[in-house]
């Protein structure tokens, strides 16, 4: 299946320190190059990815509409993780409460909006993969601390 949809604007990255966030976990000191990551994404790394990420989402017109009138695009986060040398993300995500919410309009089942937060996640793993085989070049300069023990 293939979404046939304009390419949304690359998301403006929020300087958070990425373990606040549930679904990350960032281990030790790092910059996150979010700077860099955001020029990537103009300089054609989001259009690369979001192209790939359409041609095979199961998400149709409707429910892209859907993630469009929440603004889901621009809740993505992206960061560097050195100590891992990947790139970490963030997926925005339609919360557990929708329905007592009203949360939109035209969500009415919990297969779409599961739907939705899956091709959300999908999309921010393709855009990691995406920067990391084909923008970055970055090698990361890792000590090893001088008391990790000798195995000879």
């Amino acid at each position: 299946m293939s979404l046939d949809v304009a390419v949304p604007d690359p998301p403006e990255l929020e300087q958070i320190d990425p373990n606040e966030y549930e679904d990350a976990d960032v281990v030790g000191d790092t910059d996150y190059k979010r700077d860099e990551i955001e020029a990537l994404l103009r300089d054609g790394a989001w259009a690369d990815a979001f192209a790939e990420w359409a041609d095979g989402t199961p998400l149709d017109e409707s429910e892209f509409d859907v993630v469009t009138d929440l603004d889901m695009i621009a809740q993505f986060d992206f960061f560097w993780d050195s100590f891992a040398e990947r790139v970490g993300y963030h997926a925005p995500g339609i919360p557990e409460d929708w329905k007592e919410r009203n949360y939109h309009p035209d969500l009415d089942s919990w297969g779409t909006v599961s739907g939705i937060n899956a091709a959300m996640t999908e999309l921010g793993q393709i855009v990691c993969d995406v920067l990391k085989d084909d923008y970055i070049d970055w090698e990361t300069e890792y000590e090893a601390p001088d008391d990790l023990p000798d195995f000879d």
